[in-house]
């Protein structure tokens, strides 16, 4: 066993100025204040954001930081960072002194006209803030660059509008501990001060050889493959999940590994997934916004570490056209801190009334606001994933399982439920084996939004998005759905009757939101049809949900967005969506033209020849001309292709900016680039692989 493995315990978190960090360097008065900051929500003075300012620079100059930045996460769908050195006014003596100061420790200044603001902020107001996010601990990352003190912080604009994933993020977060810390109140529990949602975020990512993907322009611009034609084998046999690693993949997951290690983030499983050179990481759960920082952190070092080992990762939701593509799970609870699950239903979960009521506010919340959670996994990438048998189906259900859907179903036939369904041993049937408790639930991989024994799954997210903003919206209508039971309970006179009521009211109102079977069959979609439930197919259509009277007041009743600020996101996405089409079309235009097409030209005068050469020894030359004729068919077609392409993305470009212009690039730009793509993969297969300029799908998915 390695040295690194023999200690993880002693590299976790060194390079994290955590609550250890803390509490052996600040003085106990200011670590008392922080910590009171952290837990409670009360401000920190100057002086003492002076103090610790000064320990944190001296911590981590001893890593060998240089630099500092405020981290933050603005709409780009990426992190930002500017650095400034630790080096204050020069000396008479010619030396420098190294400070960082409370005010710079607190508030930063980038420029935030030069990031989407989806009108919010003009060119000629410049003027943004970042407020560090005291409850996410800063840490010292190193890379190519040396090592940069990174402190995590909010974004917003200079009139108090969020610019960025966090900020609107940790307002749900105070808004569904308000409401959740109130619901317990009713149930007696005077010892709970906050309850926090916990999340865990499953990473899958394919690795590909770094020289063949800078040969690909497509992977290269957009991150997926714009143009490929299916090897011979492709993942029909399942091998390669939860295959043994590859040696070159291995040795890159254990880099991978220590990095994350020591900025203290809690990686726990590795493994292959469905698709050759696909991959999951996934982490140990923790307070949400941490959570979603470390993920962005994950990210990062997953593309960072594989350019050392000569590798490339592709975090797009569909790299590879008929290939299973890439998600990201959202495993989400809620947790009191006394360290208790109020998503844990218990033994006999028809006897545990508050986690019914807690378990009904949820099924409520998601019934009402099914098309703000589809929204929120809403993403360009996303687009070619959903809906497809290899992702959740873009209907938003909720699967419960054998046993609280039968708890379910007891409460809403007869009004109470009176027992619950076990899961009892499991036998293998081989003597020696211990027979092992068995989950009284199984598992649905189709369901995009399931109950998983103590938290529920939401697996719509894609692999490239940050997991605030789904997060952000299944805070806020679960605090809604809380505070809504909560106005009604507190003003009954008899409780346990009042709560029986409301627990039955909300699983007969609800239940249409529930589906334990397959979300992939079209069976499903004839029904949800039939319960009324939104089937929201694209990006384009998703968006108008976050702008809707009922979204802008369930957001403003809990400070979580502002009208304002919702319509600029909105827009922002509308933007993206559109910038994102016209690049992957004058992309495939420029690998058409310049690439492929000459080599299918190439090609099929190498066939002529052939075909000549054949005719004149006096064999049959049928086969050769059959090759020759459907490659001159493609290249026609192509060549059609490529005219109507770039017609139509001219056009779409010339539409006003906005939801307009982005049903546009929908409705007649991605057809079009479908209609180039069909006769160019076709070529693929008949070209000499010698005179085909890309590397080929079987170049990039199993030569790693």
């Amino acid at each position: 066993m390695s040295e690194l493995y023999r200690n993880i315990t002693e590299i976790f978190g060194e390079d994290v100025f955590n609550d250890t960090a803390m509490r052996e360097r600040l003085p106990k008065k200011v670590y008392q204040s922080l910590r009171r900051a952290i837990e409670e929500g009360s401000e920190l003075s100057l002086e003492t954001a002076d103090v610790i300012a000064h320990e944190m620079k001296e911590w981590a100059i001893e890593r060998g930081a240089t630099h500092y930045t405020h981290w933050f996460q603005p709409l780009t769908g990426a992190t930002a960072e500017k650095h400034d050195s630790f080096i204050s006014a020069p000396l008479p003596s010619g030396k420098v002194l190294m400070s960082l100061s409370g005010k710079e420790l607190i508030k930063g200044e980038p420029d935030a006209s030069s990031f989407p603001s989806g009108g919010l902020r003009a060119t000629f107001e410049a003027r943004g803030y970042t407020i560090w996010d005291c409850t996410s601990p800063a840490f010292v990352r190193h890379d190519e660059g040396g090592a940069t003190l990174c402190i995590p912080t909010a974004f917003c604009s200079y009139t108090g509008e969020a610019l960025d994933q966090k900020t609107p993020l940790l307002r749900s977060m105070e808004a569904v501990n308000k409401q959740a810390v109130r619901l317990l109140r009713l149930f007696g529990d005077d010892r709970t001060m906050s309850v926090t949602p916990s999340v865990g975020a499953e990473q899958e990512y394919f690795i590909i050889d770094r020289e063949k993907y800078l040969k690909r322009m497509d992977l290269v611009f957009t991150g997926r493959t714009l143009f490929g034609a299916m090897p011979p084998k492709g993942q029909e046999l399942d091998d390669h999940y939860f295959g043994t690693l590859r040696p070159r993949i291995a040795a890159y997951m254990k880099d991978v590994n220590e990095e994350l290690w020591r900025l203290g983030v809690p990686a726990k499983t590795q493994h292959n997934e469905v698709a050759p050179a696909q991959h999951e990481l996934a982490p140990i759960y923790e307070k949400a916004n941490v959570a979603v920082d470390h993920n962005q952190i994950v990210m990062q070092t997953l593309k960072r570490v594989a350019t050392r080992h000569g590798l490339r990762c592709l975090l797009h939701e569909k790299p590879f056209a008929r290939v299973n593509g890439s998600g990201k799970h959202d495993n989400w609870s809620l947790t009191t801190d006394l360290g208790v699950n109020l998503l844990e239903p218990g033994r006999t979960p028809h006897e545990n009334i508050q986690f019914l009521l807690i378990l009904c506010c949820i099924l409520k919340a998601v019934d009402e606001h099914a098309d703000l959670l589809r929204e929120s996994a809403a993403d360009v990438g996303n687009e070619v994933r959903l809906g497809g048998n290899e992702a959740p189906p873009v209907i938003i259900s909720v699967f419960l399982g054998t046993q609280l859907g039968d708890v379910l179903n007891q409460l809403i036939s007869t009004g109470s439920a009176t027992s619950s369904i076990g899961g009892g041993k499991l036998r293998t049937g081989v003597s020696y084996m211990t027979d092992v408790s068995r989950d009284a639930t199984d598992r649905n991989r189709t369901s995009p939004f399931a109950f998983t024994g103590n938290k529920f799954e939401f697996r719509m997210v894609g692999s490239r998005d940050s997991i605030a903003g789904a997060n952000t919206v299944l805070n806020t209508i679960v605090a809604e759905a809380f505070k809504e039971a909560c106005d009604r309970l507190e003003s009954s006179e008899d409780f346990a009757a009042a709560v029986h009521d409301l627990i039955k009211e909300y699983a007969t109102r609800h239940s249409r939101i529930v589906f334990n079977g397959n979300g992939y069959s079209e069976e499903w979609v004839r029904e949800a049809e039939r319960r009324g439930l939104p089937n929201i197919t694209n990006m384009v259509d998703a968006i108008p949900a976050i702008t809707t009277e009922k979204s802008v007041e369930l957001f403003e009743k809990f400070n979580v967005f502002s009208r304002i600020e919702l319509e600029s996101r909105a827009e922002v996405k509308y933007e993206a969506y559109s910038k994102a089409i016209n690049i992957e079309a004058r992309t495939m235009l420029h690998m058409a033209k310049r690439e492929l097409i000459p080599a299918m030209i190439r090609y099929s005068g190498e066939l002529a020849k052939t075909v000549t050469s054949v005719r004149g020894c006096g064999f049959d030359a049928e086969v050769s001309e059959k090759l020759l004729s459907d490659l001159l068919k493609y290249i026609r077609e192509a060549q059609e292709a490529c005219t109507v392409l770039e017609r139509e993305t001219d056009a779409a470009e010339e539409e006003p900016f906005g939801r307009t212009q982005a049903a546009a690039f929908r409705d007649h730009v991605v057809p079009a680039m479908d209609a180039l793509r069909s006769p160019v993969d076709s070529a693929e297969q008949i070209v000499d692989r010698s005179f085909w300029p890309v590397p080929a799908y079987a170049d990039l998915l199993f030569e790693v």
